[in-house]
């Protein structure tokens, strides 16, 4: 017999790609269960595990082509996720708390890193601001942690975001200026070029990916389609802006941006994204960063330890000075202060490339014949000694005050939060996605149990096939809600007659909302609803949403609310509302309400307290409906509030409305919602 050790060589460095996949993997699956017992931060663990197993280390693997290729992919995949993720309603209410973050993180080490370079360092002017822009510049490393906690759309964690983007665009610009003054090419044309590629670039970016994925979106709904879709949008973005003389993470952010509304926080697409992200992307992200990691730079001569005390010291410094400034302009917690100091003070990706462009450009010789670098070796060896310093800190940092800012909503929502339930009736199998999809939207993204979905079978006229259908169709239910990470919960039951077995189960289970789909054969004209959504509403005075899905509801870009009279004296008015409210959060959609001006007044003052992306249009007359097409686009929505007959908000124009959908609006997607409302039954429903 051969020794196995024939057959699988184990030389030192690792060649076989199947034993270096297998390590990292092992280190990826052990370095949580290892490093929750010792406190240490799970990125800080994946960099210290890269620092051993690497180069410099162990030597167990080389930071070669494969590892630098998934690295890239890492970092691109972390600032394309910050993109996706950010509530573009608070990303725009706080553009200008960005902006001035991003000018306080940019000017402060700026200040701090010339002074650093030319008055205790000795370093020529040029070298000097080229440190600086390196003290400057940061990466969001940290950005998995508020992710993985559900806090990303926090305003501390928005204006980090926000102004991360801001000063690396300004530092990279530092970086190619620096270069052009000292390679003598910073001409008239240069600057022509620099600008008007980066114009191009951003605008091709922010307004064709929209429209290039909406277009994919409603056309392909393969899951495996969809997820490859957006990693080719991600390369494509960094490929752009690496041709415009930015760094490709910029592009990687802006193509987040692109399609933040196309992929809701609670959708299928958007779970497998953060789940490849983390399992595989970004893992080798971190690990690849501490490859870099040579201890030995401590020990190779004082110059080194010298540049790099002082960049360590320097720019941590900086950098907490900027979130102090922040914290007191717009008066943020500690813990918000604590969040954006950590975000921002890792320094890896933009500062890599500056300290490598600077290395590489030979401002001459000395007599010996040595080259004179603009940045020299003790800046190059003092970065790589910064970036292990600045990871660390901002490891601890962000856990702490994201840890913190995780408490604080979770009590609020043990306090505030009541019990919630979404029932969805299940008809037939081509619309159980969308329905699914629509109750996901509706309600708050951390509710992971409020979902079931009910078949119902006439016993009088039960089949055995009837089993087998319904057992299919729930399936289907399950699986598109586990796709976003939510559980349903499949109910079959028999009963006298559909209607009944869902005004049953409402009672029986406490349900707060229902979702179902319009009357499949003859849209909403045959019977107005059809002959079971009629019952249901007749049995049920609980917050009910009718939907005839035209198109996904992911690629929805506006969504008109037409409201009537009175409709805010309604007891259900607040519950829709509210309904409406996480819809537009969770999809970051236009929501236009049009409807009186006294209820709309309600609307503004809630829009005011918790804003929303929303539009009011004062519409007085549902006769004056079919006015309202001139204005709508394909990728529109329409809701229609209505309400029972003989209820304070009933017009009779509701009775017409089969008719305009017909002639006005048949190409668009159509929700009717049917508030709770107290009258003579009302007892029984707790009103």
């Amino acid at each position: 017999m051969f020794p196995i050790a024939s057959l699988l060589p184990i030389d030192l460095p690792l060649e076989d790609p199947i034993l270096k996949f297998m390590l990292i993997m092992a280190i990826v699956l052990t370095a949580p269960l290892l490093l929750n017992r010792l406190r240490i931060p799970y990125l800080l663990g994946l960099i210290i595990a890269g620092a051993v197993i690497g180069p410099h280390g162990l030597n167990l693997v080389l930071r070669d082509s494969s590892i630098i290729l998934s690295g890239t992919a890492g970092l691109l995949y972390i600032m394309f996720q910050s993109g996706l993720e950010m509530d573009m309603n608070d990303f725009r209410r706080n553009s200008w708390r960005s902006l001035v973050f991003g000018l306080y993180t940019f000017s402060v080490p700026m200040a701090f890193g010339i002074f650093a370079g030319h008055w205790i360092l000795g370093y020529p002017i040029l070298s000097s601001i080229l440190l600086a822009a390196l003290f400057a510049s940061q990466t969001l490393i940290a950005y998995p942690i508020v992710s993985k906690l559900g806090i990303a759309r926090d305003k501390a964690v928005t204006i980090a975001v926000g102004g991360t983007i801001i000063t690396d665009i300004m530092a990279l610009s530092v970086l190619t200026v620096v270069v052009g003054f000292s390679t003598g090419s910073a001409d008239n044309a240069f600057w022509y070029r620099l600008g008007i590629s980066v114009a191009v670039c951003i605008a091709a970016i922010l307004v064709l990916f929209p429209l290039i994925g909406r277009w994919f979106f409603k056309r392909c709904s393969d899951n495996v389609s969809q997820y490859v879709f957006v990693l080719v949008m991600v390369f494509l973005g960094a490929f752009l802006a690496e041709a415009a003389g930015l760094e490709p993470i910029i592009g990687a952010f802006l193509a987040g941006l692109a399609m933040n509304r196309l992929i809701p926080a609670t959708s299928p697409l958007m779970n497998r994204i953060e789940f490849v992200g983390n399992a595989l992307f970004i893992p080798f992200f971190l690990i690849g960063v501490g490859m870099l990691i040579d201890y030995r730079a401590f020990f190779k001569d004082w110059e080194t330890i010298e540049v790099a005390s002082v960049m360590i010291v320097g720019v941590t410094a900086a950098k907490y000075l900027a979130a102090v400034l922040t914290q007191k302009t717009f008066r943020l917690s500690r813990d918000q202060r604590t969040l954006i100091f950590g975000l921002s003070s890792a320094h890896v990706a933009a500062t890599l490339a500056a300290v490598m462009v600077g290395y590489n450009v030979i401002l001459g010789h000395t007599p010996d014949g040595d080259p004179i670098r603009l940045l020299d070796d003790g800046v190059l060896n003092g970065t790589i000694l910064m970036i292990l310093a600045t990871c660390t800190v901002s490891t601890f940092a962000t856990q702490r005050g994201a840890h913190n800012i995780a408490l604080g909503e979770v009590r609020e929502k043990e306090e505030a939060d009541p019990a919630e339930q979404i029932l969805i009736p299940l008809a037939n199998e081509e619309s159980v996605p969308e329905l699914v999809s629509l109750a996901t939207l509706l309600k708050p993204r951390k509710l992971k149990n409020a979902l079931c979905a009910l078949h119902a079978v006439n016993n009088t006229e039960s089949d055995p096939r009837d089993v087998k259908r319904a057992q299919k169709l729930l399936d289907a239910a399950v699986r598109a809600a586990a796709a976003s990470d939510d559980y349903l919960q499949g109910l079959f039951r028999y009963d006298v007659n559909i209607v009944n077995a869902i005004a049953s189960t409402v009672l029986e289970r406490n349900v707060s909302d229902l979702v179902m789909g319009a009357h499949r054969e003859h849209g909403l004209t045959e019977h107005y609803l059809g002959k079971t959504a009629e019952g249901i509403l007749a049995r049920n005075n609980i917050t009910t949403f009718i939907y005839k899905p035209v198109q996904p509801i992911s690629t929805i870009q506006r969504h008109w609310i037409v409201i009537p009279a009175r409709a805010e004296l309604e007891a259900g008015f607040p519950y829709w509302v509210q309904r409406l409210w996480t819809l537009g959060r969770n999809t970051g959609a236009e929501m236009h309400f049009c409807g009186p001006d006294r209820t709309l007044d309600y609307l503004r003052e809630k829009a005011e307290k918790s804003p929303v992306n929303a539009r009011f249009r004062t519409l007085d007359d549902w006769d004056t409906l079919p006015d309202l097409a001139a204005d709508t686009r394909t990728d529109d929505a329409l809701w229609f509030v209505m309400s029972r007959r003989d209820r304070s908000s009933y017009l009779p124009a509701m009775g017409r409305l089969p008719d305009y959908l017909e002639r006005c609006f048949s190409r668009r997607s159509c929700i009717l919602i049917y508030p709770v409302q107290a009258g003579e039954d009302s007892n029984r429903f707790g009103l």
